[in-house]
């Protein structure tokens, strides 16, 4: 996340209070916005393990 409370954390760790927020207010313009919107979808329809195998990537 590049700003805010979060800034510096990985959208994919970021908490599902803080993504349903951003989806009550309105997700940002842009690439961010629709990633933001991406993970609220991934988080509310608990879908965050598929995002596992990006996490093991040592690179990531």
């Amino acid at each position: 996340m590049p700003y805010g409370k979060y800034a510096g954390r990985k959208l994919a760790d970021l908490p599902g209070h803080y993504l349903a927020w951003f989806a009550r207010e309105g997700f940002p313009k842009g690439e961010l916005g629709e990633l933001l919107e991406l993970m609220f979808t991934l988080d509310h329809n608990q879908l965050r393990g598929l995002l596992d195998p990006l996490r093991k990537h040592p690179s990531r």
